[in-house]
């Protein structure tokens, strides 16, 4: 019976993407919805995108092995990005009026640039959405009692998945995010009701949870651990800055107050719900014991699964698996549209030539979306790693490639095409010498090494005398003048109908 509801909301779902699709005409509208997305469709598309199967599975597998102190890069990290997203780099991106992230990096450095951060941007994508695939193989197999294998279930999650990205673009993706944000909200809610009634409520886990030191959050006074904590909180916070999904929904926005204050609300709402699987999750330590230690050391991720279908009713389940098929497709259909869409406009399209038509342009991104979900769910199928280090390990790539030459780009008006190049470089080769070749665990983790080595090269690279040619269009100055935040707030209550200015 489960199972049968579980597969009328994922067609009813894939039916919703698909009628989203006729507003598809060309690659604006693919890529970025045409702009013309209201404030709650950004703010719900922010927050979908976000909430995934690490927030339901892995960031409470990890928050029962070693408490809050585990999870700082997901939720708190991951949340604070969206909010720094939206008050500092929302207003000055849209400004300019890109496709993608990657056009941002070309007209303020050049091509070469652009290149180097897109294929740090796409290669990023593989643990992110890897994670969102294991997560659909691991449900599919729940949900059927193990008549559907982890492996078949990979497949049909990412083929359904690629249906209406590949026809809908942005714009299916943000209608099936608003609807699949109300389901989360409602089915997270309800069985965080049911179970709270089974241990005796809220305040009965939270103590629990408190005299087990689950909520000890800040680490010790040792320089190592301390280095350590700050590198996990930025590897999220600042890698997933500078990536398309973001700014997709950023771009999406009808006008720039939306984009602006979507990210925020939205970014605030997934921390503040980000807590309730954490809560289900330790709630099976009150309610099944026997189960959390069978599973925590043999699989973590299966637990909240695990207390769901064997200690609740049929209705919260449906409510449950329906939020979380929700929260995964969210994700994946996202992080299988932003990196195809920016591979093709920054690495395809300069390489046949910009003489190609709109057409052809749409029809080589969803191409490319094809290519990119059946290479993804391959590396999905022969990864051994967690949800969780999926995700988390997915942005390191881009915080010491991408996330500095971004923030000198808008804010720093020296920053040249040599102070890019050799922070690109600089950041590379650190993050990656101290993988391949450092100690097993370094004072300073690989990833906070090369953010700073990133910074270094940025500073010194462009105040040296050029040797490096920039970009022969410089982007507009009007582009990156400083927004001040507190003169948005006059504008949040528009009419969500006003037109784009």
């Amino acid at each position: 019976m489960l199972l049968w509801f579980v597969i009328a909301y994922w067609v009813f779902s894939i039916g919703i993407g698909l009628y989203a699709a006729t507003r598809v005409h060309n690659t604006k509208d693919f890529a970025i919805a045409g702009r013309q997305l209201p404030f709650y469709m950004v703010t719900a598309t922010v927050f979908a995108t976000w909430f995934g199967s690490e927030t339901v599975l892995g960031i409470p597998a990890t928050f029962l092995k070693e408490g809050l102190h585990g999870v700082v890069a997901d939720p708190f990290g991951a949340a604070m990005c969206l909010i720094l997203v939206g008050l500092f780099f929302a207003a000055p991106l849209y400004r300019m009026n890109l496709l993608t992230i990657g056009d941002f990096y070309r007209k303020k450095f050049g091509r070469s640039v652009e290149t180097l951060t897109t294929i740090a941007i796409v290669i990023s994508y593989l643990g992110w959405v890897g994670a969102q695939i294991t997560a659909l193989g691991l449900v599919f197999n729940v949900v059927s009692g193990g008549e559907i294998s982890k492996l078949a279930g990979m497949w049909i999650g990412s083929v359904t998945i690629l249906i209406y990205t590949f026809i809908g673009g942005m714009w299916a993706v943000a209608v099936t995010d608003f609807l699949q944000m109300i389901i989360i909200v409602i089915g997270m809610l309800f069985i965080g009701h049911e179970i709270s009634g089974q241990v005796g409520g809220v305040s009965v886990v939270v103590e629990h949870a408190m005299q087990a030191g689950k909520f000890e959050f800040w680490p010790a006074l040792d320089m190592k651990e301390i280095i350590g904590f700050v590198a996990a909180w930025i590897t999220m916070m600042f890698g997933s800055i500078p990536q398309q999904d973001v700014f997709q929904r950023v771009q999406s926005a009808r006008t720039e107050k939306i984009a602006v204050w979507g990210s925020v609300l939205g970014g605030s709402l997934y921390f503040l719900f980000a807590f309730v699987p954490m809560f289900l999750a330790y709630s099976a330590t009150l309610i099944d014991p026997k189960m959390v230690d069978g599973l925590i050391e043999a699989d973590p991720q299966m637990i909240l699964p695990s207390l769901v279908i064997q200690h609740a009713p049929l209705f919260a389940q449906v409510m449950f698996f329906g939020a979380l098929l929700s929260a995964i497709k969210s994700c994946a259909s996202a992080t299988l549209l932003a990196p195809s869409v920016t591979f093709t406009e920054n690495i395809l399209k300069p390489m046949i030539g910009h003489k190609l038509s709109d057409r052809k342009l749409l029809t080589t991104m969803r191409s490319v979306t094809v290519v990119f979900t059946i290479l993804v769910t391959l590396y999905a199928i022969n990864s051994d790693a967690s949800i969780f280090k999926m995700v988390e390990n997915a942005y390191q790539v881009t915080l010491v490639m991408a996330f500095v030459p971004l923030v000198a780009g808008v804010y720093w008006k020296r920053a040249s095409t040599q102070g890019a190049l050799l922070a690109i470089f600089l950041g590379l080769s650190v993050w990656l010498g101290i993988l391949g070749f450092g100690p097993e665990d370094p004072f300073m983790p690989a990833q906070f090494a090369g953010v700073l080595a990133s910074a270094a090269g940025m500073i010194v690279g462009s105040l040296l005398p050029s040797m490096v040619r920039g970009p022969v269009h410089e982007v507009p100055e009007h582009a990156f003048m400083h927004h001040h935040a507190a003169s948005l707030t006059d504008h949040v209550a528009e009419p969500l109908h006003s037109p784009h200015k």
